[in-house]
């Protein structure tokens, strides 16, 4: 077999069903039909004298040809997409860096850990696309993003080979404007039975330890809305209908921002946030900058 036998689109469809770990996945994925996926797929392994997959189950997983296959996959497609934006940047004097937020970050936050990067010497040109926390590592492990800012970890898969920066962990205040910070400021948290609060979703990590607070105090809020999206609920909160909770190191910003004053920190309430990379020898330069700023960036 030589290098003009090998046909990059049978490899692109290999790829993609290690991915997703089905031929049916991968086909909605790269909008082909399964049989198409399954017949370029044998002709590949054919071309390769190996079995690269084996069914277990419903899934297909990688044999051991698999897997070698894998890496050197993982490494030409990483070469193209980088390929593809090296002249993309050329052109616009700027290199680019894509990074994929996740519904519960805060606008503010994301902000501050990723202004580095527009400035010198840096000076790169920033994509943000925001998504749901597994689509995201989804176009992650396709290379289509540099990194993720999220509130949680990447979960263990070896398809994926994702890593997870503890970029810090900063405390939780509960935030009011003007009018109900008067009537809930006082000898706080006591007075907090009855007043209206705007929560996260449950399935966000922030909302178990909030609610496990208000359990320790014997506390009894009214929750008035639930939100995935942290930016619309603290644009609820900015129009006077709950408390919100936000990160505590940035009163200033929250005050210009949604008008809201600090009616105090809860107590063993964190939030932590982290950089989803790929698994990389050498990785992106903004990268490393943001891991370097860490929590200090969202504290100044």
């Amino acid at each position: 077999m030589t290098p003009d036998d090998l046909n990059f689109r049978h490899l692109l469809y290999f790829w993609a069903v290690a991915k997703e770990g089905s031929i049916t996945r991968a086909a909605e994925r790269l909008n082909l039909s399964v049989q198409t996926i399954s017949t370029q797929l044998g002709v590949l392994e054919q071309q390769l004298g190996q079995a690269l997959f084996a069914p277990q189950g419903r899934s297909l997983v990688l044999t051991e040809a698999g897997r070698a296959a894998l890496d050197y996959a993982d490494q030409i497609f990483l070469l193209g997409e980088r390929l593809r934006h090296a002249v993309a940047d050329h052109a616009s004097g700027r290199r680019r860096f894509a990074v994929g937020l996740s519904e519960a970050v805060p606008k503010l936050v994301a902000f501050r850990l990723l202004q580095p990067v527009l400035q010198a010497p840096l000076s790169m040109r920033i994509e943000c696309i925001e998504g749901n926390f597994e689509h995201l590592l989804a176009e992650l492990a396709l290379n289509r993003l540099d990194l993720v800012l999220t509130d949680r970890s990447a979960p263990t898969d070896a398809h994926l080979k994702l890593q997870s920066r503890l970029l810090g962990t900063v405390e939780i205040d509960l935030y009011a404007v003007d009018q109900l910070h008067a009537r809930y400021a006082d000898d706080f948290p006591r007075q907090l039975n009855g007043a209206p609060v705007l929560l996260p979703v449950r399935s966000n990590p922030l909302r178990g330890a909030i609610d496990a607070w208000f359990a320790r105090h014997n506390l009894k809020p009214e929750i008035v809305g639930e939100f995935s999206d942290s930016a619309l609920l603290k644009t609820f909160g900015r129009a006077g209908l709950g408390l919100f909770p936000a990160p505590s190191g940035m009163h200033a910003d929250i005050l210009a921002q949604f008008g809201a004053r600090s009616l105090g920190t809860l107590a063993d309430v964190s939030e932590n946030w982290y950089a989803i990379v790929t698994q990389r020898r050498i990785q992106h330069p903004a990268v490393e900058a943001i891991q370097a700023g860490g929590i200090a960036s969202l504290l100044e």
